[in-house]
């Protein structure tokens, strides 16, 4: 057996590609199905296309979406500096829903609610303002 890929739902493709772009993801492959009426990209870290986040996009839309069901647990990604993600994704609009207190984890959300853990590579990094004394906003 072997990973493929996890597929989410999105309302809008291009606010979902640039909400990926900010964490780093790159487009690895694209269908645009004529006869279904949907779009398939598949989108990666970089130097990483075998572990793709398929965005499904209907043309005539979905009007479940972005619905805040829980049935979708989370996206993981691991990365450099925590701090430094948070501070690129926060500056360009995101909320953090669950910010990086710990030094090791936080939690944000995608244009279509879709929840994305990001965990600090390797150890903790020491607790730093304003991360440490910021509060939850929403949830994750």
């Amino acid at each position: 057996m072997r990973y493929l890929h996890t597929m989410v739902r999105v309302k809008d493709l291009d606010a979902s590609m640039a909400f990926y772009r900010l964490l780093g993801l790159e487009e690895t492959r694209r269908i645009d199905n004529e006869q279904g009426r949907f779009t398939l990209v598949f989108m990666a870290p970089p130097g990483q296309p075998e572990t793709p986040v398929e965005l499904t996009w209907n043309w005539d839309g979905d009007e479940g979406l972005p619905s805040d069901s829980r049935h979708f647990g989370h996206l993981a990604y691991e990365v450099d500096d925590i701090y430094a993600t948070c501070a690129h994704l926060q500056a360009n609009g995101v909320t953090i829903n669950r910010p990086p207190r710990d030094g090791r984890m936080a939690f944000v959300r995608s244009p279509d609610n879709i929840s994305i853990e990001l965990l600090q590579k390797g150890g903790s990094l020491p607790p730093q303002e304003p991360w440490a004394s910021m509060g939850n906003t929403g949830h994750w």
